[in-house]
């Protein structure tokens, strides 16, 4: 795979992974207005949020090896900071899935917000390099250069600002395990409807 192939490849994971994202708050927006549908939807994809989240963390983790190791992109300073969150979450939310502990969002939330933070302020001074307050050092590629933009915005700090979010909207939009029925009682949305045979 040539490295104009794997811009294309990545490129379209992070749209997959955005839209995965605004699908999730939609759905959960639906379910707070009363969607049984969307919150059943909702609640299959929070039973596999961590397994999801593993995934992305670590696409997101091969992408910025590939990247750098391949392709010979060379990081910058705010690229490693988000390294720093990113390849830790690939390990964290892999044995959370193993282990099917839905308390691993603890360890792993603060790490995923820290990296969106300097995710979304390394995309921000992409565009306006006049905001840098002077964070990449002199002696390393300037923060503010990027190394493609595909579709003409894609860069390196978007897509990862999108797998970010895409953790955090994972582990974090949780669905309702039942609902509320027009009669007052709950509903599981796991189990089967039950009919009354009196």
């Amino acid at each position: 795979m040539n490295t104009e192939t794997a811009q294309l490849f990545f490129t379209l994971l992070t749209f997959v992974a955005a839209g995965g994202t605004i699908g999730i708050v939609i759905l959960r927006i639906a379910t707070a207005a009363g969607s049984d549908g969307a919150a059943r939807i909702g609640s299959a994809i929070s039973d596999a949020g961590v397994s999801l989240a593993f995934i992305v963390a670590a696409t997101a983790t091969l992408g910025s090896l590939y990247f750098s190791e391949v392709a010979e992109f060379i990081p910058c300073r705010l690229c490693w900071f988000q390294r720093i969150a990113m390849y830790p979450l690939s390990v964290v939310l892999l044995v959370g899935a193993i282990r099917r502990d839905e308390a691993v969002r603890w360890y792993a939330g603060p790490l995923a917000v820290i990296g969106a933070i300097i995710a979304g302020y390394h995309t921000l001074i992409e565009w306006r390099p006049e905001l840098d307050t002077g964070t990449c050092q002199l002696s390393g590629p300037s923060c503010t250069a990027t190394w493609f933009r595909e579709f003409g915005f894609v860069s390196l700090a978007l897509m990862s600002l999108v797998g970010f979010l895409a953790i955090l909207a994972l582990l974090f939009v949780r669905f309702p395990a039942t609902m509320e029925t027009t009669d007052g009682d709950t509903d599981s949305l796991n189990s089967p409807s039950v009919k009354d045979v009196s």
